[in-house]
């Protein structure tokens, strides 16, 4: 699989656009359906998370999404204008505490540091942001002809 790229404006309307994307070339390379989901799910999550938090949900930032195999690697890389942030400074979320208080939102890193194999966060203040999610990958035995 080449690398594929899709640009996309920072609008939530986009998501499906964009988890459409990730799900079509996750199939073409013959990613088992329950990796597939994890990726699509995590790319979600990083997205709506540049939506909200590096473009303030402003519609006409930019979002440019990277798909690439490499070897048994699924890697996603997504890349943003908007503002940076410090992942070091999210802290693990307490769960059960979460569930009680019925919180809403929140949880994104945590999701996708729990589904991906790989999560890396790039930035360079006034230029971009970038954010990396690899996943290790098996062939789905059951599409192979």
């Amino acid at each position: 699989m080449k690398t594929s790229k899709l640009k996309v404006k920072s609008k939530t309307e986009n998501l499906s656009v964009i988890r459409d994307f990730v799900s079509s070339h996750a199939a073409e390379a013959n990613i088992a359906q329950d990796i597939v989901e994890n990726i699509i799910l995590a790319v979600d999550e990083a997205c709506t998370n540049i939506i909200k938090h590096a473009y303030h949900s402003v519609p006409d930032g930019e979002i440019i999404i990277k798909l690439k195999l490499s070897g048994k690697k699924f890697v996603v890389t997504i890349t943003d204008y908007g503002n940076s942030f410090s992942p070091d400074k999210i802290p693990e979320p307490d769960l059960q505490k979460y569930y009680r208080q019925k919180k809403v939102g929140g949880l994104g890193m945590y999701l996708m540091k729990t589904l991906m194999d790989n999560v890396e966060y790039r930035s360079v203040p006034g230029k971009y942001n970038e954010v990396l999610l690899s996943k290790n990958i098996k062939a789905d035995k059951s599409n192979v002809r």
